[in-house]
């Protein structure tokens, strides 16, 4: 589009067809049935790229379009080192020096001591990999909005929880 062009939903097909031919392959994270996803991915697996998806619950909608991908052929994905370990004989001539990335060290976090241990595992235990409402953890806990809210931001800090926007979370 030419500079200025307001941003348009059905620009974005054209947009990605470009982007996912210059590309080695295309990895999709998160696809419903219908939505731009697919298309990127329809469109990159027409150029011959690899198509990279990751799997999610078959019980949450936002996952059904990257699961069918899978069904399709695509490549399942959990993680950066299957993209590098799928695309490294084609980019060996390239790139002599791929190999392995090394995921960072964990390191030990010292949790607040003001919250009891059992209440840390109880809402662990609440989370899962499909994002869930901070309000909805609040009410399930049974726990006051500050300790659910102090042991999210311990999860956080040490790498066990990911954000999705500001009201929902999942564990890592």
């Amino acid at each position: 589009m030419i500079p200025g062009t307001k941003p348009q939903a059905k620009h974005f097909p054209r947009r990605n067809r470009i982007i996912s031919g210059m590309s080695y392959g295309t990895v999709v994270i998160e696809a419903a049935q219908r939505s731009g996803s697919l298309i990127t991915a329809r469109l990159a697996n027409e150029q011959n790229r690899v198509v990279f998806a990751v799997p999610g619950s078959p019980m949450d909608p936002r996952a059904s379009g990257t699961n069918k991908l899978i069904r399709q052929g695509a490549v399942l994905t959990t993680c950066s080192q299957d993209v590098l370990d799928h695309l490294a004989p084609m980019l060996e001539p390239q790139f002599p020096s791929l190999g392995s990335i090394d995921e960072p060290e964990r390191t030990e976090f010292d949790y607040h001591e003001d919250v009891p241990q059992n209440v840390r595992e109880q809402i662990i235990s609440l989370l899962g990999t499909v994002p869930v409402e901070i309000d909805d953890l609040i009410r399930e806990s049974g726990h006051p909005p500050a300790l659910v809210l102090t042991v999210l931001l311990e999860l956080e800090l040490a790498g066990r929880l990911q954000r999705h926007g500001r009201q929902s979370v999942s564990a890592l």
